[in-house]
């Protein structure tokens, strides 16, 4: 298969999520009742466009302080913003909040998101919250699960490894494509189908949508645009 570019990743940006989704049942059927976000998140800048990029995935606490020996400050972090910032991009990063109530303390706000954007990432998805909404770095965007005022304990546990959040399953290096709806797992082997799945489903939503909007719709032509619909291929 041909590895997937950063040109084949802005071609699907031009279209949001849940139309992402609608193709993906026509190309990847399979993929229809999984690979999805299915809790609702808190949006940073709900008027971004929609981003697509390469999983980095981390795992992260914040409820408790770590009890193990070490400084704790950012520069025990380098290993996780190297893996951030190494491979293909543009990257999006997926990040699973294992506290019992996830939360209690945000690893995203003013410092993170400058921080992650200067190394490559579009944004993020995570059940974890977020905070300096005013402040956070312009262009980024975060989907969290909360917005709170305090990062308590924040610190990062694993990183390069499967994470799972608001039900979509994530591994290192997989295709995301989010926007305010929430996200969706994109299979390689799919993208390049992409386009034409959702010129098909946009010609025959098509017909619905004219005759609906049109004067006299009533259910004979409901009937006959459901049936014009259903001829195109």
């Amino acid at each position: 298969m041909t590895a997937i570019t950063a040109d084949d990743l802005r071609v699907l940006a031009q279209w949001d999520t849940p139309t992402i989704c609608n193709a993906l049942e026509i190309v990847a059927p399979e993929r229809r009742g999984h690979g999805f976000t299915v809790d609702p998140f808190s949006c940073l800048d709900p008027a971004l466009p929609p981003m697509v990029g390469f999983a980095r995935t981390v795992k992260i606490r914040a409820a408790a302080p770590d009890l193990s020996p070490g400084d704790k400050g950012m520069a025990e972090r380098l290993p996780y913003y190297v893996y951030v910032a190494e491979g293909p991009g543009p990257t999006i990063v997926v990040v699973e909040d294992l506290d019992p109530k996830p939360g209690v303390g945000a690893f995203w706000g003013e410092v993170h998101t400058a921080l992650h954007k200067g190394l490559g990432a579009l944004g993020v998805v995570t059940n974890g919250s977020y905070r300096d909404v005013a402040d956070s770095a312009p262009g980024f965007q975060v989907l969290g699960g909360m917005v709170g005022p305090s990062h308590a304990f924040v610190r990062t546990v694993e990183f390069d490894c499967p994470v799972t959040v608001h039900g979509m399953e994530v591994a290192h290096g997989d295709i995301i494509h989010a926007d305010r709806h929430g996200a969706v797992v994109v299979p390689a082997d799919s993208v390049g189908r992409i386009a034409d799945a959702v010129d098909l489903i946009s010609r025959k939503e098509a017909r619905i949508i004219e005759a609906a909007n049109a004067d006299g719709f009533d259910i004979e032509k409901l009937k006959q645009a459901i049936h014009a619909s259903a001829e195109i291929h």
